[in-house]
């Protein structure tokens, strides 16, 4: 009897492994040379699931299957650090319209089988990529975001990837652009920056088109160089921050220095806008006279955004007499250390943690380092005895734990577009006011700042 049932689970385990023979329980994987690695495959478990393709070269005494590259700002010249590399665990779909809360906490969209982050060089390298045929790969910060497919990954060695493909996209045709609003001001061009990062001009239009770039006079540049957009003259500042319903129809607001606070321009109804949108989830970058949404309007207390002023202490009435200096980039805040490293290796800074601006303004001679990040400041020695901050960041809402925030804003009390004009009329209808220059040292510096504004709240590692 014995025998008998011995024969039988003989019998049975042959045919179970002719069945398996049969269905492809071992897959062969290439490893790019004459030899092959075997990789666990059930045909039915591995439908859609990469991890199948996932092999273990370590145990093999093999380097891991990966990916490398660097990614690049639209224009494709300026490297970017902090950019999310990934393989997808399913499609991530669609990026939600408008303001959202995009905490870090809450992981990649579509899950990751493997992820990293690009470095101060705007390098790259993913590990444990699945060795397979057609792997999809994700380069995204905040909704910044381009998809592509490998045709073939080779097990246990890299693979370079061309740096057109991880360039973030210039274009909606290349990718996800986060849709930005930008008021235009006689004394700062921020208009120009993102032009100048390679963002496409037909992506710049009125708030009607379709362009993700939409532009608002505010005593500034007011029309489109036909025959962009056909000449189109912008639309009121007001129109972009008149209501939180408008606002957070934007990912970020940008607005530039209009020469003096325009209080008039800014009711209080406005600011109360601004904060509800920025606590939603909104970005907000603003220069130098728009100091008026974080610190009020000057000597009128009443006319402001109370928490956002506890953060700040303003002199309106500092001596804005020095143009030219050397600023510094605080090392010791959130990101301080890497931007330094990133100023440095894109050529910004010959002395490493300094930078020198044109520009300069002294409004803002302080702010709470516990509400706030200050990233590039001006100290005496360096700057004929000024101490100002040119750079501030915070997180909203402000009276939230920082882990149950959602939005960013940043000041800059520098201006930003060094060689750009904002002039209103014809003669610098957009773009003709934008400087061909490289872009300058503080450029660089806002553009680290313009990307990074875009990504998630919290800590990417």
């Amino acid at each position: 009897m014995e025998h008998c049932r011995q024969s039988r689970l003989v019998e049975t385990l042959v045919a179970l492994a002719l069945a398996l023979s049969a269905t492809g329980c071992k897959r062969h994987v290439s490893n790019g040379d004459d030899t092959q690695l075997d990789a666990a495959y059930d045909p039915d478990a591995c439908e859609g699931n990469l991890s199948c393709f996932l092999v273990d070269c370590a145990g093999k005494g093999l380097p891991p299957t990966s990916i490398s590259g660097r990614v690049f700002a639209p224009n494709g010249t300026l490297p970017l650090y902090g950019v999310n590399v990934y393989v997808p665990i399913t499609d991530p779909g669609p990026l939600a319209e408008g303001a959202v809360c995009d905490r870090c906490a809450n992981g990649l969209p579509g899950g990751a089988y493997t992820q990293t982050v690009t470095d101060e060089n705007g390098d790259f390298t993913l590990p444990n990529v699945p060795a397979t045929t057609d792997v999809p790969v994700i380069v995204q910060v905040g909704k910044w975001r381009r998809r592509f497919t490998i045709p073939n990954v080779a097990a246990c060695q890299n693979l370079p990837i061309d740096n057109a493909v991880t360039r973030l996209p210039k274009n909606q045709a290349e990718g996800d652009i986060p849709k930005i609003a930008i008021t235009t001001g006689s004394a700062d061009a921020l208009e120009c920056l993102p032009f100048k990062l390679g963002i496409d001009a037909a992506e710049f239009t009125n708030d009607t088109g379709t362009g993700r770039v939409n532009l608002f006079t505010g005593n500034g540049t007011d029309r489109y160089n036909p025959p962009l957009n056909a000449g189109a003259v912008f639309p009121n500042a007001t129109a972009a921050w008149s209501t939180t319903a408008k606002l957070k129809t934007y990912d970020i607001t940008i607005m530039s220095c209009e020469g003096n606070q325009g209080a008039g321009t800014k009711p209080q109804s406005s600011m109360d806008a601004m904060k509800e949108y920025a606590d939603l989830g909104g970005r907000v970058f603003m220069s130098h006279w728009h100091n008026i949404w974080i610190g009020g309007e000057s000597g009128v207390p009443s006319h402001g955004i109370p928490d956002w002023e506890a953060i700040t202490t303003f002199n309106y009435a500092a001596a804005q007499d020095q143009e030219n200096t050397i600023a510094s980039i605080d090392q010791t805040v959130n990101k301080g250390m890497s931007f330094a490293k990133w100023l440095s290796n894109v050529g910004a800074s010959t002395v490493f943690g300094q930078i020198p601006i044109s520009g300069a303004r002294y409004t803002l001679p302080m702010a709470d380092p516990t509400k706030s990040d200050r990233r590039v400041y001006l100290e005496p020695a360096l700057s004929n005895n000024h101490v100002s901050v040119q750079d501030l960041e915070f997180t909203t809402p402000t009276t939230v734990a920082p882990d149950q925030r959602c939005g960013k804003v940043v000041f800059s009390d520098m201006h930003v577009a060094s060689g750009s004009s904002s002039a209103a009329g014809a003669g610098k209808a957009f773009p003709l006011g934008c400087s061909a220059t490289p872009l300058s040292p503080q450029e660089k510096a806002l553009a680290f700042i313009f990307f990074d504004i875009s990504s998630c709240v919290g800590s990417i590692q």
